[in-house]
């Protein structure tokens, strides 16, 4: 398992050539995922030369384009807002594809509640789907966040997951510190839930009170070595703060 960062919120302001320079200048960093609208500006609008250009920036360096953070998501009850969230996922696909990268991530943001749940569940899983054929056929994943109200619970994760059946589709883990996550100090019945769509992780605030360490070693015992991805707030000192943070990981995912 590799420590990575997700531009939102420490690395917002950095453009490419930044970003690479400060996670290598801290040493221990190895992969970075790109959200949507931040300064580094690698968005699907680049033409193709501007992609070969950032595809070999990242491969002359010590840091992996591991995906893009979109904010595509398909849980509206208007068919047309959906497929116009599809298509723009379609769009960072082929991002991913042309710079390197492994995934796009994408999102739910809530059941509404004017849709019973299991119709918003199949709306989900029938956009995942369809983007999930489309990803497959370029090499690229997508990572559903759990994510949003009633969303972020697991249950409706795995019955997102179980609707969606594609290989190409799994879960970006996002260290939510709720009830429904956290039952008496342990995730580990969400974890064992949703171990087998995990494809990705987010993680956050490491001084807080989430159990950081049975997350660690329940990622070990599945045998995950993709990347986990630091999520945190905005610091006035980053270079600092990654220092801090790559101490921190180290110290809590000893085995």
């Amino acid at each position: 398992m590799r420590l990575g960062a997700v531009t939102y919120n420490v690395l917002k302001d950095w453009d490419v050539d930044t970003i690479i320079a400060k996670l290598e200048q801290a040493g221990g960093f190895e992969g970075v995922e790109l959200r949507t609208s931040h300064k580094h500006g690698v968005e699907p609008s680049l033409g193709a030369e501007e992609r070969t250009r950032v595809r070999q920036r990242f491969e002359r360096s010590r840091i992996r384009l591991v995906g893009f953070g979109s904010t595509c998501e398909f849980h509206s009850p208007d068919p047309a807002v959906r497929t116009q969230n599809v298509e723009t996922g379609m769009q960072f696909v082929d991002l991913a594809h042309d710079t390197g990268a492994l995934g796009v991530k994408v999102r739910p943001n809530a059941l509404p509640k004017e849709t019973p749940p299991e119709v918003t569940v199949r709306n989900i899983a029938d956009s995942l789907r369809t983007l999930g054929d489309y990803a497959a056929g370029k090499g690229i994943e997508i990572w559903l966040e759990i994510h949003g109200r009633d969303t972020s619970n697991p249950r409706v994760c795995a019955d997102i997951m179980k609707a969606t059946a594609h290989e190409a589709v799994g879960l970006c883990w996002n260290s939510n510190p709720t009830p429904e996550e956290v039952v008496r100090g342990s995730v580990k019945a969400s974890f064992d839930l949703l171990k087998p769509w995990i494809k990705h992780v987010h993680i956050n605030e490491l001084a807080n009170d989430y159990p950081w360490r049975e997350l660690f070693g329940l990622l070990r015992q599945r045998g995950y070595d993709r990347y986990a991805m630091m999520e945190a707030q905005e610091s006035p000192e980053p270079e600092r703060f990654l220092l801090w943070y790559k101490a921190l990981w180290r110290e809590l995912n000893r085995p």
